[in-house]
C-alpha cells in the first residue's frame, strides 16, 4: 500500500522551500497548503513551490478558507465562496496540486434536504466552471466535526455520487461529529482509486468539535489497520503535523502496512 503522510501548513513564502526539503528529508510526501485565511502566495511564487514538491515527490494539497457557506442565505455569499474555491483552484493548478479542500456550508435554517441540493447546485457551477478552463485540480468537500454543519458522510458520499467530485474523509471531525469512528460503513460510502484523509486527535461535546488535539496512537494504529489498499494520502491537522506525521509514517513501516 502507498501511503504519503504530511502536514496541514506549509508556512509563508520565506520558509516554504525550506520546509519543503525538511519535510522530504523526515520522509514526507504530502502538504496541504493552508490558505484558510486567504490566499498568501503569488502566482510565481506557487510556480516555484509547485516545482520543487515535484522534485521531492511531495503531493501538494490546499485547504481553501474558512469562510465558504454554499448555502447561505445570501446569494452575495454564495457568490464569494464559490470565488474562493475557484481562485484556490487557480493557483492550485500551477502548482500541481491534487485537489482542494473545503467546508462546504452550514444549513443556514433550511431543511437538510434543501442544503443539499443548494450546495450540490454550486458544486456543479463549480465543477462546470474547471471543466471549461481545462484545470486538472478536483475539489474535494471534507466532512466536518459540527453537528450543525453540512459534512456527514453521507452528505458527502451523496454529494460524490451525484457530482462526480472529489471528497476529503476527516476521521477527527467524524469522531467529534458521531462519537464513533465506523470504519467499514466510511469506506463502503466513500471510496476510491485514491484517498484523501485528514487525521488528527480531536477534543469535542454534545454539539461536536472544540479543537484538534496531538494524534492518539491507538487511533491511528486503527486507522492504519482499517485502511483499503488504495494510493492515500494523509495530512495531519493537530497542534504538532509535521512531528504527528513523522510518527504515524513511522508506525505505519513498523506495523508493514505501506512502504
Amino acid at each position: 500500500m502507498t501511503i504519503r503522510f504530511g502536514p496541514a501548513g506549509l508556512g509563508g513564502w520565506k520558509e516554504a522551500i525550506s520546509n519543503l526539503n525538511e519535510y522530504h528529508g523526515l520522509g514526507l510526501r504530502a502538504c496541504e497548503v493552508a490558505f484558510t485565511y486567504g490566499i498568501y502566495l503569488k502566482k510565481e511564487q506557487a510556480v516555484e513551490i509547485g516545482k520543487v514538491a515535484g522534485k521531492l515527490g511531495i503531493q501538494i494539497s490546499i485547504h481553501a478558507p474558512y469562510w465558504i457557506n454554499l448555502n447561505s442565505k445570501e446569494k452575495r455569499k454564495v457568490e464569494e465562496s464559490k470565488k474562493r474555491i475557484l481562485n484556490c483552484c487557480e493557483i492550485g493548478e500551477v502548482m500541481g496540486a491534487d485537489c482542494v479542500v473545503f467546508h462546504p456550508g452550514f444549513y443556514s435554517g433550511f431543511e437538510k434536504e434543501e442544503s443539499f441540493q443548494n450546495i450540490k447546485k454550486q458544486v456543479l457551477e463549480i465543477l462546470k466552471i474547471i471543466k471549461e478552463k481545462k484545470w486538472k485540480i478536483k475539489i474535494a468537500p471534507e466532512t466536518t466535526g459540527k453537528i450543525n454543519v453540512f459534512g456527514s458522510v453521507d452528505e458527502i458520499a451523496r454529494l460524490v455520487d451525484e457530482t462526480g467530485c472529489f471528497f476529503c474523509i476527516d476521521f477527527a471531525h467524524i469522531l467529534a461529529r458521531e462519537k464513533k469512528i465506523d470504519y467499514k460503513y466510511i469506506f463502503s460510502k466513500l471510496n476510491d482509486k485514491k484517498l484523501h484523509i485528514h487525521f488528527s486527535g480531536i477534543e469535542y461535546g454534545e454539539k461536536g468539535e472544540k479543537r484538534h488535539i496531538l494524534t492518539d496512537i491507538n487511533q491511528a494504529e486503527d486507522l492504519l489497520e482499517n485502511l483499503p489498499k488504495n494510493v492515500t494520502t494523509i495530512i495531519n491537522e493537530s497542534p504538532n503535523p509535521v512531528g504527528d506525521s513523522v510518527k504515524m509514517l513511522g508506525l505505519c513501516k513498523s506495523a508493514g502496512v505501506c512502504k
